[in-house]
């Protein structure tokens, strides 16, 4: 099974919002036109206060497979039900979506829930309309920056950051995206340099400014990795 949570907020504050999530849940996830015994027939939706809860039967998977590629992903339900639902709220209210990994048996069914509503709020600290996120991004860094509070948000990228754009609006020197591409290429000087098409001293120059500017060691991997969490939440 997997666990999919929902939940609908209007601006004026409806107290019925948990039953409306329910009905959402039931439109997307049960196919109406299915007749007798099948999975979609299975599925259980109900709602508790101001969420709703359905348990999504999976199909049934070898003991070589792990069913991670089994049952409902997040992206997909987000690509497929993003434009409609959208549309129907018509600029008043928002839907967030949380999906669980899959359990294969009922002792695993609490767990699920509790992952599938952490996911919920992980989608709930987005901007849009209409928002969802799965179990992956639960065992990453993107489940911890939502709730990073605004005003340490702030401080750590302008202690980190500003020195490096103020620098490249005065020289246009494009320290931020020099510093963006030595990340992505995993501090790798000869794949950063042709993925910026520089010459590799022309590359460590760049990088050394950064590090005069910050007081910074690109070397090391506690600076790296307080980079790579200022630009993610710049």
């Amino acid at each position: 099974w997997q666990v999919v949570v929902a939940r609908v907020e209007w601006e004026d504050g409806d107290e019925q919002t948990g039953r409306v999530a329910q009905t959402l849940l039931e439109e997307i996830l049960v196919d109406p036109q299915a007749t007798g015994p099948e999975q979609s027939d299975r599925i259980a939706v109900a709602h508790t206060g101001e969420e709703a809860v359905a348990l999504v039967p999976l199909p049934a998977v070898s003991s070589e497979h792990d069913g991670s590629e089994a049952g409902v992903l997040a992206e997909a339900l987000l690509a497929s039900v993003r434009e409609p639902l959208t549309a129907g709220l018509d600029g008043d209210g928002r839907v967030t979506l949380g999906v669980s990994a899959a359990v294969h048996s009922a002792e695993g069914l609490r767990g699920a829930l509790e992952e599938a509503r952490h996911a919920r709020r992980v989608a709930a600290a987005r901007p849009g309309r209409v928002c969802a996120a799965g179990h992956q991004e639960l065992a990453s860094h993107v489940l911890l920056l939502p709730f990073v509070p605004d005003d340490v948000r702030r401080a750590f990228t302008a202690r980190l950051l500003d020195p490096l754009r103020d620098y490249d609006r005065r020289h246009r020197a494009e320290l931020i995206p020099t510093l963006e591409a030595f990340l992505d290429s995993d501090g790798s000087w000869t794949r950063c340099a042709n993925r910026l098409h520089l010459h590799v001293n022309t590359l460590r120059y760049r990088v050394g400014r950064i590090e005069q500017l910050t007081g910074r060691d690109l070397s090391r991997l506690e600076d790296k990795l307080d980079f790579f969490l200022a630009l993610r939440m710049s």
